[in-house]
């Protein structure tokens, strides 16, 4: 059996395994390349069966979403070290092997985050993930090399192996112990914010995050579900509520959540003046989603809960009123 298990989670995504899956076998020769397959109704499967005879294809029961697609995928992969791979990403050669070192030289990193370039435009950084994620005290995300809509060029700025808070779902290794230890994805989340969940629970418990910018992949972004998509916002913004529920401190965890609500309806009556009324109506089922189900996230809180989770108060005010475009080692 091999160390390391790459899963590609699809759903009626033939034509990204067309255009992507080429690039994972012939750059992976270390690694079992699987695809999950979230019960797709195209040609996904034989595709896959036809031309890539190598790769195993684990089908699911449903479509899961991304949280339970994987949970359901993984429970059938032997191999100690998960890559979770987003159909629409492109790998380059020996992208393995610093992760693989890394896991070998630090028996405490349980997760690792390549770095993630802009398949589309190679020379920026992708929105999701770039080079490694934190949140700050509201639990809005942010990365090296990504805050909000303002993106960096990659110069080799981020060319480290650096502690992160979390790391993207697009393209994130995981020991299969801690992940099965952590019980997987929150499937209730769907899709969205679900790895960052994951790793603050990682962090909980004391395992080490890593980004590991001597691995490099690039990521289309957006190609199974529209970055401009209203479904889009309220999953955000809902499962970003509930993430925070799990995993905040006991004494911060409702003045935390009011302020949160509060900047929500900010982003809210934004979205109203940019001339955007489904993303403002998106925000406000979001928080009905909220309120709707508290109760049920209040059992899923995560012990201990750490206190020193964020990297800074307001990634918000440092962004909007600060003018702080850009990411600051000194933050």
């Amino acid at each position: 059996m091999k160390k390391i298990a790459i899963v590609i989670l699809n759903w009626n995504g033939v034509k990204l395994l067309e255009q992507f899956l080429p690039s994972v076998v012939e750059n992976s020769p270390e690694a079992t390349v699987y695809v999950a397959d979230n019960a797709s109704t195209d040609a996904s499967v034989a595709f896959v069966k036809e031309h890539f005879p190598t790769v195993s294809i684990i089908i699911n029961r449903a479509n899961f979403g991304f949280a339970g697609g994987y949970n359901e995928a993984l429970q059938s992969v032997q191999e100690p070290i998960y890559v979770l791979v987003n159909s629409d990403i492109e790998v380059t050669p020996n992208w393995l092997q610093p992760v693989i070192a890394l896991f070998d030289n630090e028996p405490e990193t349980a997760i690792v985050q390549p770095k993630i370039l802009d398949y589309k435009r190679k020379t920026h950084f992708e929105y999701a993930g770039a080079a490694g994620g934190y949140i700050d005290k509201y639990g809005f995300p942010f990365c090296r090399g990504r805050i909000f809509e303002t993106i960096e060029t990659d110069h080799g700025q981020y060319n480290d192996i650096h502690t992160i808070f979390w790391a993207s779902g697009a393209c994130m290794f995981i020991r299969k112990d801690v992940f099965h230890e952590l019980n997987g994805f929150d499937s209730d989340f769907f899709a969205h914010q679900e790895e960052i969940d994951l790793c603050w629970r990682a962090f909980n418990k004391g395992y080490s995050i890593k980004y590991c910018g001597l691995s490099t992949v690039y990521h289309v972004g957006g190609a199974t579900l529209n970055t401009g998509s209203p479904y889009k916002t309220f999953l955000n913004f809902r499962n970003s509520l509930w993430m925070m529920v799990k995993n905040l401190p006991k004494k911060q965890l409702f003045p935390i959540i009011f302020i949160r609500l509060c900047l929500d309806g900010i982003a809210g009556i934004h979205f109203f003046f940019q001339g955007k009324p489904k993303h403002t109506w998106a925000v406000i089922r979001a928080h009905f989603s909220f309120y709707r189900f508290i109760s049920r996230f209040l059992t899923k809180r995560s012990h201990p809960q750490k206190e020193n989770y964020f990297r800074i108060n307001s990634i918000v005010y440092r962004y909007f009123i600060k003018n702080g475009r850009f990411f600051d080692t000194k933050i």
